[in-house]
């Protein structure tokens, strides 16, 4: 679906060249919905806008379905925004319009649909975002997750083939954002749509997306499963964003009085072995002491996970017994050793 070689983005500010994106190389397939998740200013603005050429790039090639778009003259620009469509932070509504006005809006200015057509889509699109009730208020009258509802449906409005989200559960309350990206998922199950979403919170990206990219300084630093990447990060940037969202808390490993022969394990369950009792089948197979010292189980997407700590104590012989049978059990082991 998408394809960006080498791409990259340098501003010129009071003389200077400053550069916000650095030879960017990423695949996202058609049907995902992909996360671009970094701290404000790393460049996942400029790359989201980059995807419609909002921003234009400085070098490199952006491919969308096959075709290198920032080759594309005004009129293939203007068909390539009607066919990817953008929701906005902060909405972006049109005050003086009601809902139903607000999304077909892009519909008229296209000059592609007759007014039946236009009718007809709009209360197509009011149902899908759950909104029919509202079609004759005023962005006034509307909530927070009611006005960025009527934003999805604006975007979609063109029947496009892509969904961009440029932060767009950020100025909603916890409760209200779960109910967006609900929708948003429901979106893409429905339509087949490829979603590509940026944010600054872990847990936006936990919810709905397949895979995640990693931003830092106008560069990626990780990309993967987002089930790989959040429960084993290797960039410390990474590390950081998860350990914001993490259940575990690492730092009292240090304030535990270990057992003389004993190791600090962490154990990571990912999918049907989550809920197996998988370390009472250890613990009667080996004289191994398996002490659990914190735990979690959730899920990531819809795939359920469970990480825990545990000390492990016993023989030279039964510890790797125990991480024997760990292993067989499909279940990751990370020795904790250096934080003590």
């Amino acid at each position: 679906m998408i394809s960006i070689e080498q791409l990259s983005k340098n501003y010129s500010v009071h003389g200077r060249s400053i550069t916000a994106l650095n030879n960017i190389n990423l695949t996202i397939g058609k049907g995902q919905i992909f996360g671009i998740i970094g701290r404000s200013g790393a460049g996942k603005s400029t790359l989201l806008r980059a995807l419609n050429l909002l921003e234009r790039p400085s070098s490199g090639k952006l491919f969308i379905e096959g075709e290198d778009i920032t080759t594309y003259d005004h009129r293939q620009l203007h068909g390539l925004r009607q066919r990817v469509g953008m929701v906005f932070q902060h909405f972006n509504l049109l005050n003086a319009k009601t809902v139903a006005a607000n999304i077909a809006f892009p519909l008229k200015l296209s000059g592609a649909y007759t007014p039946e057509q236009i009718s007809q889509r709009v209360d197509e699109l009011l149902q899908l975002v759950g909104l029919d009730a509202q079609r004759h208020h005023y962005p006034a009258q509307l909530s927070g997750g009611q006005k960025q509802r009527v934003g999805i449906a604006r975007a979609l409005a063109n029947y496009p083939h892509l969904l961009l989200c440029d932060e767009a559960t950020s100025a909603l309350d916890p409760e209200t954002t779960q109910a967006i990206l609900r929708l948003l998922l429901d979106i893409n199950q429905k339509l087949g749509l490829t979603i590509v979403l940026i944010t600054h919170e872990m847990q936006v990206i936990r919810t709905i997306c397949d895979q995640v990219a990693v931003i830092d300084a106008g560069e990626i630093v990780e990309t993967g499963e987002v089930v790989d990447v959040f429960l084993h990060p290797q960039h410390v940037v990474t590390q950081k964003l998860v350990a914001e969202n993490q259940s575990l808390d690492l730092s009292m490993l240090a304030q535990i009085r270990r057992k003389g022969g004993s190791r600090l394990l962490r154990l990571t369950y990912v999918g049907s072995t989550t809920h197996e009792p998988i370390l009472s089948r250890i613990a009667v197979k080996t004289k191994a002491e398996i002490t659990i010292l914190q735990g979690v189980i959730a899920s990531i997407k819809n795939t359920p996970y469970g990480q825990m700590i545990v000390e492990l104590s016993g023989t030279p012989d039964e510890v790797l017994a125990v991480q024997a049978l760990l292993h067989e059990a499909q279940v990751r082991i990370d020795v904790l050793e250096d934080l003590h």
